[in-house]
């Protein structure tokens, strides 16, 4: 059952070293961040499920001690998702993958094809499940151990709600850190450049983290948020079916939109 959960944003920018001269700039997304994890280590969970936006090729389940990098952004920094020790084991059951007891992982590709997807040699993280390991290395995350999920931002709603389901079911005590921007496409100079419709698509989003509104959150327009760039619709959708039953109370942290990208941080407990 899910006992806790944080959202967090995922852009690189959060690790300082990333970031260079603007690190100061998020200072205050960090410190949000850190915050949320303090809420999820104080639930106590027995289960940490990190949950962000993938593609193709990275997505599925990332078991504990995946290592990840910043190497691609001209960085020499290598992270794993938590530590080596206490791993979450790699031949988990059906139940244990987050794809709706198909025996399989990577659940959650786009077009549902379900291909096996666990964690091998050369298999390494995506940036939001990098930039997660970051957040939890930064705050010494030893709560409990980790485990990865990395969901393709096309994957459908209802699947989406699926594997939250699985993996609320995964532990007695389920804490679940979900990484995803909001939308790019906030001023002139962003990703997506200027879009009218990214502010209140953001505002809405922002409400619904803030009141732990499932409802909301299954709602998203799925195909809006891939033209607004926002590639956290699909972990914000796997939350909510994961908070299912759960009765959580939410709150928001963090909202604020540098470089025209949409970053919020909540918590619910």
């Amino acid at each position: 059952m899910l006992v806790a959960a944080a959202v967090c944003p995922c852009p690189p920018l959060l690790v300082p070293e990333v970031a260079a001269g603007a690190a100061p700039e998020l200072d205050a997304a960090r410190a949000a961040c850190a915050d949320a994890l303090g809420v999820l280590a104080a639930a106590r969970p027995d289960l940490l499920v990190v949950v962000g936006p993938a593609g193709a090729d990275t997505r599925g389940r990332h078991p504990q001690g995946t290592p990840g990098s910043f190497r691609g952004f001209g960085v020499d920094l290598d992270v794993t998702l938590g530590t080596v020790e206490n791993v979450v084991p790699n031949g988990a059951s059906a139940k244990d993958d987050g794809t709706g007891g198909t025996g399989r992982t990577g659940g959650t590709g786009a077009n549902g094809d379900d291909q096996a997807l666990a964690s091998g040699p050369g298999r390494t993280l995506p940036p939001s499940l990098a930039v997660a390991g970051w957040l939890l290395a930064r705050v010494g995350w030893a709560a409990a151990p980790v485990d990865g999920l990395g969901v393709e931002e096309t994957t459908e709603t209802e699947r989406c709600l699926q594997a939250g389901r699985d993996i609320a079911g995964r532990a007695r005590r389920v804490a679940l850190l979900v990484m995803g921007d909001a939308s790019a496409s906030r001023t002139l100079k962003a990703p997506g450049y200027l879009d009218e419709r990214a502010a209140p698509f953001d505002a809405a989003v922002a409400r619904a983290l803030r009141d732990a509104d499932l409802a909301a959150l299954r709602a998203l327009d799925a195909p809006l948020a891939r033209e607004l760039k926002a590639a956290g619709r699909a972990p914000w959708q796997v939350l909510a079916g994961a908070a299912e039953g759960a009765d959580l109370t939410g709150g928001l942290l963090y909202e604020d939109a540098p470089y025209g990208v949409g970053y919020l941080v909540a918590s619910w407990s």
